[in-house]
C-alpha cells in the first residue's frame, strides 16, 4: 500500500497507486492520480484534475494541478497530465488548462524540470525536455522533445519550440523556434544549430550535414522565404529531420525566429 507521512494530506477520492510514497506536509487533492513509484519528497501541493506518471519524483514546494493563471479562466475541472519518470525540483509551478484552450496541460516522459521553473496553462510539453532553473514558458506553448531551456529564459504564450532546440540563458523567446536551432541572446534569435543535443541524440553525420545545407539555404541565402523553404525541401528534404523542419516552416501560424531581429529592434548580446 501507499506510504503516507502521518503529517501528509490525502483528500478522499484521491488514487494512489501501491507503491506511491507521500512525504511530509504534502497536500494531494480529491481527483489527484499518483501512478506506481510516484514520490512526493516534502511539502508538496497536487491539486485539480492531475495525473501524474510512475516513477516521478517530485520536490519541496512544488505546486502542481493549481488553476491557470488566465483571465479567462471559468473555474471548469481543466486537467495537468505529467508523464513517467520526470524530475520536478523544488518550488515548480504547472497549472492545468483552460475551457478555451483544450482543458489539459500536457508534459511528456524524462522531463526535467529545474527549481523555480514555471509550465503555465494548455502547454504541451514533449519527451525529455529540461527545464533550467526559473525557466519559465507562457500558455498555450508547445515543445517538442528534448529540447533544452537555459537558467531564467522566457517563452511568449503560443509560441512552438521545436524539437531538440537548445536555448541559451536569459533568451526572450517570441516567436517560432525551427528543430535543432540554437537561439542566443536576450532579445532572442537564431545563432546557428544545435549541433551538441544532435550527436547526443545519435543522429549520423549524413543527417546533420542535411540539416546544416538546408540551414543555410533557409537562414544564410538570399531570394524571399517562401522560396527558400522549397528549395530546401527539393536539396535536402528527403532527411526526415530536414522533413520535420520543412514541415514545421510550413504550418507556421505565427512570425518564425530568424538570425536577425524583426522590426528594427536592437540586440543585447
Amino acid at each position: 500500500m501507499a506510504v503516507i507521512d502521518p503529517t501528509a494530506r490525502v483528500a478522499a477520492g484521491a488514487e494512489l497507486a501501491d507503491d506511491t510514497e507521500v512525504g511530509p506536509y504534502c497536500i494531494v487533492g480529491p481527483r489527484v492520480k499518483l501512478a506506481a513509484g510516484v514520490k512526493l519528497m516534502s511539502h508538496v501541493n497536487i491539486a485539480g484534475v492531475t495525473a501524474i506518471g510512475a516513477g516521478t519524483v517530485v520536490y519541496p514546494f512544488a505546486s502542481l494541478g493549481t488553476p491557470p493563471q488566465s483571465v479567462r479562466y471559468r473555474g471548469g475541472a481543466t486537467e495537468l497530465m505529467i508523464g513517467a519518470r520526470c524530475q520536478i525540483r523544488e518550488n515548480v509551478t504547472v497549472n492545468t488548462g483552460t475551457e478555451d484552450g483544450g482543458g489539459v496541460t500536457r508534459i511528456g516522459e524524462g522531463c526535467f524540470l529545474m527549481a523555480g521553473s514555471h509550465v503555465a496553462h494548455d502547454c504541451t510539453v514533449g519527451d525529455g525536455v529540461i527545464f533550467a532553473n526559473n525557466a519559465v514558458i507562457g500558455g498555450h506553448v508547445e515543445v517538442g522533445d528534448h529540447t533544452f531551456f537555459g537558467g531564467h529564459c522566457a517563452v511568449h504564450q503560443h509560441v512552438r519550440v521545436g524539437e531538440s532546440v537548445m536555448v541559451a540563458g536569459y533568451s526572450a523567446i517570441r516567436e517560432d523556434v525551427i528543430p535543432f536551432g540554437y537561439v542566443l541572446y536576450p532579445a532572442a534569435r537564431l545563432a546557428g544549430l544545435n549541433m551538441v543535443g544532435m550527436r547526443r541524440r545519435g543522429l549520423n553525420r549524413a543527417a546533420i550535414q542535411a540539416i546544416r545545407g538546408a540551414y543555410q539555404i533557409l537562414f544564410e541565402s538570399e531570394g524571399e522565404f517562401a522560396a527558400r523553404i522549397v528549395r530546401a525541401d527539393a536539396e535536402h528534404g528527403d532527411v526526415p529531420e530536414v522533413a520535420k523542419i520543412i514541415a514545421f516552416l510550413r504550418s507556421a501560424k505565427r512570425p518564425v525566429m530568424m538570425t536577425t531581429l524583426r522590426g528594427g529592434a536592437e540586440a543585447v548580446e
